[in-house]
């Protein structure tokens, strides 16, 4: 912060000169040149804003150090209190960074404990919009640099579920380390996103038959960013990880809406095909049979204009 000397010119330059020119005149002018150039009203405009870079920085940091620390605990009702206030904590911040406005809606079908969320997803910050609200158990793989540091400090205090990336192709082992986790009621629920994909809000793809193999109750959310303020969606092949998220915090706002529907069991004769939006059926033959019907009659109508023209 650059202090200014707003008196004027009279009174700046009487301490230096006499009543005639004097050389010393010269400093007085170029600290005011100065000034103008180093700090103006006008370049104050172009310079990017820090706080969201330093508020990034701060939530981050919090969270590796808070959920380090309380890792250290024993198993107890206490430790999972100061966790779950350390991820609310921590992730509230970070969307402040990102200028988030974010309303939920029905939150008497908030996710439980012992249960599956499932969600459509747009961006890796849905888990920071969703956990603003309420913490999940994360389920991933296993990552290097700054990114496993993170997952290695976030797994001391909470029991997430990471998998190395040789786990992640074992469909049986995946499947039954998620089915323990949500045998023990005091758990957190599991935060999955079934498109396998970041989409880009506009609709919902099918999704994988894997997330409703578990088992368990489903509490289906849905996730809508308002693009006029700001574009969520992460395009992998376009932008990478950091440049991503810096795009996200220069944007005006990131804006949501977030709905809660009611949860839901599989009943009786479902299987996980079902669960997961018939992304595997296979076409009904009733359908195929009326293609088959309406291209035999275009056939044999062609066929009997050309005879009768013969």
């Amino acid at each position: 912060i650059i202090q200014r000397d707003e008196s004027p010119m009279e009174k700046g330059l009487s301490g230096l000169r006499g009543r005639d020119f004097e050389l010393s005149d010269v400093f007085y002018f170029s600290k005011k040149g100065l000034e103008a150039i180093v700090e103006d009203e006008v370049t104050q405009r172009f310079s990017s804003e820090e706080l969201v870079v330093t508020l990034a920085f701060i939530g981050i940091g919090l969270l590796v150090m808070g959920t380090t620390l309380v890792g250290q605990l024993p198993e107890s009702s206490l430790k999972n209190w100061l966790s779950e206030l350390v991820h609310l904590t921590c992730c509230r911040i970070c969307v402040r960074a990102l200028s988030g406005t974010i309303h939920y809606h029905n939150k008497q079908y908030k996710p439980q404990k012992g249960g599956i969320c499932v969600a459509n997803h747009t961006s890796p910050i849905d888990v920071l919009i969703l956990t603003m609200d309420g913490c999940y158990a994360m389920v991933g793989q296993v990552h290097g640099g700054l990114l496993g540091i993170i997952q290695r400090a976030m797994v001391k205090a909470c029991p997430h579920v990471w998998f190395e990336r040789s786990e992640m192709k074992d469909r049986h082992l995946v499947t039954q380390r998620l089915r323990e986790h949500i045998a023990d009621k005091k758990k957190l629920p599991i935060l999955i996103f079934p498109e396998g994909t970041c989409i880009n809000n506009t609709s919902v793809m099918m999704f994988k038959k894997g997330s409703f193999e578990i088992g368990g109750t489903i509490h289906p959310v849905a996730i809508k960013y308002n693009p006029q303020f700001g574009d969520a969606f992460w395009n992998s092949s376009k932008y990478n990880m950091v440049s991503y998220l810096l795009r996200m915090m220069t944007s005006w706002a990131i804006v949501c809406d977030v709905w809660y529907m009611p949860p839901m069991t599989r009943e009786k004769g479902e299987d996980a095909v079902q669960d997961g939006g018939l992304k595997r059926a296979k076409v009904k033959d009733t359908f195929k049979e009326e293609q088959q019907k309406n291209y035999s009659k275009m056939i044999v109508g062609n066929e009997s204009l050309n005879s009768e023209a013969n």
